[in-house]
């Protein structure tokens, strides 16, 4: 699993487009957004870097949390 940090997802249209982003490159990963704690995990086949680079592409940072 990957586990996400994404500062700025704040709302329902942020967590959609980053789940639209994710499963157009792995239509069948699992995508759970906290828009509370700005997290976002992915169960998927993608590593984590093609993940990250999914949701930069959406327009979002994102980076391990450790790292936030």
């Amino acid at each position: 699993m990957t586990r996400l940090s994404v500062p700025d997802m704040s709302c329902g249209h942020c967590t959609a487009a980053i789940e639209k982003a994710i499963k157009a490159i792995d239509p069948t990963a699992r995508v759970s957004c906290d828009l509370g704690a700005h997290i976002v995990e992915v169960e998927s086949f993608l590593s984590e870097r093609a993940v990250s680079e999914a949701i930069r592409d959406a327009g979002y940072d994102a980076k391990s949390p450790a790292a936030t």
